[in-house]
């Protein structure tokens, strides 16, 4: 059976911790800001950990399994 490639979107998408959570960038983070309060604009710097419905999904796209 032949390796499996990581899909090049997921890999620049998502980062996976020493512990196998996966975090990734804030949506809603990209314009209009203006009408974003404070809080909400620093709360996007921050990365999110991925929902554990999707870890699965996630995994197998970056060849993890």
């Amino acid at each position: 059976m032949p390796k499996m490639k990581t899909r090049r979107a997921a890999k620049k998408r998502f980062k996976v911790s020493a512990s196998g959570k996966i975090s990734h960038k804030n949506s809603f983070s990209r314009h209009n800001m203006e009408h974003k309060t404070r809080k909400r604009k620093r709360a996007f710097r921050k990365d999110q950990q991925l929902s554990e419905n999707d870890h699965k999904e996630v995994k197998r796209m970056l060849g993890m399994r």
